[in-house]
């Protein structure tokens, strides 16, 4: 692979995770606060599920917070990741969501409007999103 391949393949790798971090963070603050529990996830999901480096966590989270600032809706960033991701890649994606919202133990209306919202800007099913809610809820209870 030639260099300007290889920094083409870092930039887009860079993107999304931006991407993902942004709708991270957006599900955090949905409820109108960010809980250490709630931005621990966002950690967890970026460097356990995502193999993010912690050293690189920091400047990620920083880029997304910039990024989030920005935008106007989650548009840009959902189509990102239907260009990129696989249909099991947006399922993961949509199980962190719904990981980092439940995380404090309950569903308030405009936390669940934001996930379904957010599946079907990902082109997930009504049943892709209660299956990764449902996964969600499992993985949590471990």
């Amino acid at each position: 692979m030639g260099d300007s391949a290889q920094a083409e393949t870092v930039e887009n790798q860079d993107d999304t995770h931006i991407a993902l971090c942004v709708l991270l963070i957006e599900a955090a603050h949905i409820d109108g606060e960010c809980s250490d529990d709630e931005m621990a996830h966002v950690i967890d999901t970026l460097t356990n599920k995502c193999g993010i480096l912690k050293e690189d966590i920091d400047e990620l989270i920083e880029k997304a917070y910039q990024k989030r600032k920005d935008a106007i809706d989650l548009f840009a960033f959902t189509r990102y990741l239907n260009q990129n991701y696989s249909k099991e890649e947006k399922l993961k994606v949509m199980e962190s969501v719904w990981r980092v919202i439940h995380i404090d133990g309950r569903l308030e209306g405009h936390e669940d409007q934001f996930a379904h919202k957010l599946a079907n800007l990902l082109r997930l099913t009504h049943k892709e999103l209660i299956d990764a809610k449902i996964s969600a809820r499992e993985q949590l209870k471990t």
